[in-house]
């Protein structure tokens, strides 16, 4: 059966890490919790200005207000 190497690789360093936290999870994540109070602001930079609104480009398909009223027959009728 065909192996594939990243998969293969990613279950070896799972195993290393989770033999290094004696297979606890919940040390495991205390552990991670430190290291990212740690890090501080670097972990995630704030953006500084908020997201610009976007604008309508006209290239889009106008949506008709008749067609959201049509009826749609029931599923019995679509059966038949």
């Amino acid at each position: 059966m065909w192996e594939d190497p990243i998969v293969a690789d990613v279950h070896r360093t799972r195993e290393k890490i989770a033999a290094a936290y004696n297979f606890d999870v919940k040390a495991y994540f205390a552990d991670l919790r430190k290291r990212q109070a740690a890090l501080g602001a670097r972990l995630v930079c704030p953006r500084k200005q908020p997201n610009q609104a976007l604008h309508p480009s006209g290239a889009g398909i106008p949506v008709c207000q008749d067609s959201m009223r049509t009826r749609r027959p029931p599923a019995s009728e679509l059966l038949r």
